[in-house]
């Protein structure tokens, strides 16, 4: 008898598709119960993006985030009203403004995290220790996917 063990990994394409519906049913687990319901799903990832990257022009924090320049602009305002960002003028051009996360939007974003992990531990502790097994020896190859994903190359 031949087991799923035994006939080896499934095609990519299955895989992509398997993986692809389970961070789609998981993500949505994670943020339902947040804390801060002002910090949606994309305001959080343009203070991740401008914590990661920044300080950056609002058109280059829309090409990293491939969203359209005029729905950045937005998202930023509505950033900098909640005290979350810091806007300083470009020496290059003083024109233009930098976007830097200042010590309140790092601090949401730590705080963001920690719940994020506690959620995330909570549901692991209920997996039996054979699929936390798989969980930890799967964590490379997604920290892998994750880093060809952010070069496009």
């Amino acid at each position: 008898m031949t087991t799923a063990a035994d006939s080896g990994p499934p095609p990519p394409a299955e895989l992509a598709e398997q993986l692809r519906t389970a961070i789609q049913h998981l993500l949505p687990v994670l943020r339902d119960r947040s804390t801060q319901r002002d910090l949606t799903p994309s305001r959080r990832a343009a203070l991740a993006t401008l914590t990661a990257h920044g300080p950056l022009r609002i058109s280059d924090l829309a090409t990293r985030m491939g969203i359209a320049l005029s729905t950045t602009s937005r998202m930023v305002d509505v950033l900098d009203e909640h005290g979350w960002i810091d806007r300083n003028p470009d020496p290059r051009d003083q024109r233009a403004s930098l976007i830097a996360v200042n010590d309140a939007g790092r601090l949401l974003l730590d705080t963001m995290r920690r719940e994020t992990t506690s959620r995330l531990t909570e549901l692991i502790t209920r997996l039996p220790a054979a699929q936390q097994r798989s969980l930890h020896a799967a964590v490379p190859a997604l920290e892998a996917l994750s880093e060809r994903s952010e070069d496009p190359s």
